[in-house]
């Protein structure tokens, strides 16, 4: 199988995170699946450049915003497909296997199934939520991660450029995504100040994104 998958990881000051990423995909490359890897930062202070430089990534700077930098790193692709991954996400290993499998039998787009590195009743019933919704309302967020035919994607457009709710304005654009059996395991950090307070909290801003709220301001409330 020729590489068909352009890896995107967006970052900013993910140098703890990043390393740990970077290490799951190794499977891929050993499998011919991935062409390149791009890393799109907003400007880290940290290590996460050098790190991406020593991996071989394909590095894309501009200023922070998630949103556009996903887009840059986007813009920046040549494969196939396009396999968008946060750099606290680690998929679980033979997701190459699957992968590659679903992407030679379909053009469908794809996401994976959350799992938080955290133990306990609350990240187990949150990351429940969030693949029970993926499945049942077609919205899965950019934590469980995002494989998409690269055509598809500028079929709609992409990304947009703006700093919150961009993972949910690209796949209320897509086809429905199909959801695949690896899981993606990612850091429970955002909610160490209370997991049913941030789940609520998230709940109210997607609400408030749906009734026309600016990204922006959703972002400034969000991060206070």
């Amino acid at each position: 199988m020729a590489a068909k998958i352009s890896i995107v990881i967006p970052t900013l000051d993910a140098a703890d995170s990043l390393p740990a990423c970077l290490e799951a995909l190794i499977e891929g490359l050993t499998a011919g699946l991935i062409r390149e890897l791009i890393v799109t930062d907003g400007g880290s202070q940290d290590a996460t450049c050098a790190i991406a430089d020593e991996a071989g990534a394909q590095l894309v700077t501009g200023p922070a915003s998630r949103g556009g930098q996903l887009r840059r790193g986007c813009a920046a692709a040549q494969g196939d497909w396009l396999l968008v991954l946060h750099a606290d996400t680690l998929l679980e290993r033979g997701w190459s296997q699957v992968v590659g499998d679903h992407i030679e039998g379909s053009g469908q787009g794809a996401y994976f199934r959350l799992v938080f590195r955290a133990r306990g009743f609350a990240p187990t019933w949150i990351a429940g939520w969030a693949n029970l919704r993926s499945r049942l309302f077609g919205l899965p967020y950019g934590d469980q991660g995002l494989l998409v035919r690269r055509s598809v994607y500028e079929r709609v457009a992409g990304y947009p450029d703006q700093p919150l709710m961009e993972d949910v304005a690209l796949v209320r654009a897509l086809p429905r995504l199909k959801a695949l059996p690896v899981r993606a395991t990612t850091s429970a950090d955002r909610y160490r100040h209370g997991w049913l307070r941030r789940g609520a909290r998230n709940l109210w801003t997607l609400t408030r994104y749906f009734a026309g709220a600016d990204p922006q301001k959703l972002a400034e409330s969000y991060r206070r």
